[in-house]
């Protein structure tokens, strides 16, 4: 089933990019239609060369179709295209106003995602958010939906599934490998250092031999 994704044009009406985006854009180029001397219907009526915003439009078209993106990572690649300053941002500005750019909810899928897959910490979230042009208020707001009991459940069930592959090894080591799986992940070395306590304790490890590991409060 083709998608079907509204987006802007010239005019500021929206117009159905699943059936005319292969009409207009062609099915092969990254910045506008290429001519390579063929005789279709579509390349023929193509006409003049396309306008900057139109160039614009066909890119984050492209780049949007089954990958929501941030303003900022579209504002990049339009510039490694060459396209113009004000017609990059006009055509973004364009694109956020029919929603087919939310920086708000990327940074909301983007945490529900890569928390519940890959267990990440709201610390390592807004890290990768930044990465990709995310602004700081909407970074806060979307890591904001991950309460500290959320995250230590999830750190205790990535402890538990590795928990396996250290028995054998001695008490500190097991701790240090342990909790440095958390910490690559983003959490907090206290955080860290108290889940795998726990879950040492309940294999029968001695607390008090453990307490010696863990930070001064």
């Amino acid at each position: 089933m083709t998608r079907r994704t509204e987006w802007p044009d010239s005019e500021g009406k929206t117009t159905s990019a699943a059936g005319d985006a292969e009409t207009r854009y062609g099915r092969r180029g990254c910045s506008g239609p290429e001519d390579s001397g063929g005789h279709s219907s579509s390349r023929a009526e193509a006409g003049p060369p396309r306008t900057p915003e139109e160039q614009a439009r066909a890119i984050c078209l492209r780049l949007l179709t089954g990958t929501p993106r941030t303003r900022k990572q579209l504002e990049d690649a339009l510039r490694r295209r060459g396209i113009p300053e004000e017609a990059a941002q006009d055509v973004l500005s364009r694109f956020e106003d029919v929603g087919l750019i939310n920086d708000a909810a990327f940074a909301d899928a983007w945490v529900e995602s890569r928390h519940h897959g890959r267990g990440l910490a709201r610390r390592a979230l807004a890290r990768e958010l930044r990465t990709k042009g995310v602004d700081s208020t909407l970074i806060d707001v979307a890591v904001g939906r991950l309460d500290s009991e959320q995250e230590e459940a999830t750190a205790r069930e990535l402890v538990d599934r590795k928990l396996r592959a250290t028995r054998g090894l001695d008490r500190e080591k097991r701790l240090r490998r342990l909790a440095g799986m958390l910490a690559r992940k983003g959490y907090a070395e206290g955080l860290a250092l108290r889940v795998v306590k726990q879950a040492l304790e309940e294999e029968g490890e001695d607390p008090e031999l453990l307490d010696q590991h863990l930070p001064d409060d």
